[in-house]
């Protein structure tokens, strides 16, 4: 796996992923950015809600669960001296879907955290506190 990050200008940034997909990382005005994208620690937690999802909903599809909707929740907490590292971050997932099975749901978050999930495992061997819960959503 690969990634390029470019400077652009000020503190703004484009990122290119080896699959030749890019994204821009900037920081907010007061230190010199522009605000035209995410910061990087928050591309860390966005990339750890994609890497859990997509592992609760194959999960869900595998058990025959007809899911409509998966959001992931995330909020994180950094330690207040620099660096800035993450110290603990929650995501709750919000399943919607037609008669979807709460222990299947359970299962397959409880599966993401312990033992798919290389961005949260990954946090976790890090020393970050990584909890998850979950909610259904009427479809």
């Amino acid at each position: 796996m690969e990634a390029t990050v470019k400077w652009k200008d000020g503190v703004s940034f484009e990122a290119e992923s080896g699959s030749g997909h890019s994204v821009v990382m900037d920081g907010p005005p007061d230190l010199g950015g522009r605000n035209l994208g995410p910061r990087p620690m928050e591309m860390l937690i966005m990339g750890m809600g994609g890497c859990a999802s997509f592992d609760v909903l194959t999960i869900l599809q595998k058990s025959r669960q007809n899911v409509t909707g998966c959001e992931a929740c995330i909020s994180a907490e950094r330690a207040d001296a620099v660096p800035a590292v993450f110290t603990k971050i929650h995501m709750t997932f919000k399943v919607s879907g037609d008669g979807l099975k709460e222990s299947l749901v359970k299962r397959a978050v409880a599966l993401s955290a312990e033992k798919y999930c290389s961005a949260s495992i990954m946090m976790e061997k890090a020393g970050v506190e990584v909890t998850h819960s979950y909610e259904i959503v009427p479809a």
